[in-house]
């Protein structure tokens, strides 16, 4: 395949049949979404939301974007903002990888790091806060923006759709950070199975199963507060993984299926496993693998 440009690479990424034994020999297909060219599923939602700024007239060439993230939406808004020479600051919660941060300086992106303590809401504040004193700003916020699941559920959905070549789907797991990934998905699959059963993954620390929230090691999921995008969504339920299941199976994809997946990537790997040992023999479930380790290898992510 010949391409004039990175942004031709973004989107119609594998769909992998999982070689394993599962519960009920349930088939398990995911998402490999690490070989978008930024290396994660959120190169998708920057050039959407850069794309949406400037076709609604609020992005012009001496704009400054300014988006509070966790890293890979950072990444692929400033792969995004490159294509069309925009300033770029993202802020940035300081416990989240170093190599995440790294790539969005190499970018040519300005990070901000605001107190781990803070959180996401902490980084919110402050890119306001920074908005405000740029004066030119746009602001795309994933959290609230409905170009968030919109991406995925005109994308990534029929893509899943497609790659399935009709086969019957059963079930959906995936996790939720900013819950655009889930929404849209759940949403466009939907449509094509009202029966599915959609399962949102979470790690412990996170609030959607009414557990307490505190810290957690799994990056790129886990919420502060309820996704707006979960206003009228129909899902089944949601998957509690601790940070321990989440990187057994991390170490386990690379050593026994040849894959370098995330902690987030893991932990829906680990409720996939669980959701199969509630459907029918022989179902089918889709989940999605948002990125790859490297991204995560100063985090000791292979180490027990």
């Amino acid at each position: 395949m010949l391409v004039e440009n990175t942004y031709e690479l973004i989107g119609h990424t594998p769909l992998m049949h999982l070689p394993m034994k599962t519960p009920n020999n349930v088939n398990i297909y995911a998402k490999l979404e690490m070989f978008n060219p930024g290396g994660s599923i959120k190169d998708r939602l920057g050039i959407a939301l850069i794309q949406r700024g400037i076709a609604s007239g609020k992005v012009n060439e001496q704009t400054t974007i300014i988006e509070p993230t966790a890293g890979n939406t950072g990444i692929g808004v400033a792969l995004a903002a490159l294509k069309y020479k925009l300033a770029v600051k993202l802020v940035v919660p300081e416990k989240f990888s170093f190599e995440k941060q790294t790539l969005m300086r190499a970018l040519g992106a300005e990070v901000v790091n605001t107190p781990s303590a803070a959180g996401i809401e902490g980084a919110i504040k402050r890119a306001k806060e920074l908005a405000k004193q740029v004066g030119n700003a746009y602001l795309p916020l994933q959290f609230a923006n409905t170009a968030n699941p919109d991406v995925y559920r005109k994308t990534l959905g029929p893509e899943i759709l497609a790659d399935l070549d009709n086969r019957p789907l059963a079930a959906f797991v995936a996790g939720a950070g900013s819950g655009g990934t889930f929404a849209g998905i759940q949403r466009a699959l939907q449509d094509a199975y009202p029966e599915i059963q959609g399962y949102v993954v979470e790690p412990a620390g996170s609030i959607l199963n009414g557990g307490p929230a505190h810290s957690h090691r799994t990056e790129g999921i886990g919420v502060e507060f309820i996704p707006p995008f979960f206003k009228g969504l129909n899902y089944a339920g949601v998957k509690t993984i601790s940070d321990d299941d989440a990187f057994y199976y991390v170490r386990w994809a690379a050593k026994n299926l040849g894959l370098f997946i995330g902690s987030s990537s893991g932990a829906a790997l680990a409720a996939s496993l669980q959701v199969a040992a509630t459907l029918p023999a022989g179902a089918n479930l889709v989940t999605v693998f948002p990125d790859s380790s490297e991204r995560y290898l100063s985090e000791n992510i292979y180490e027990k």
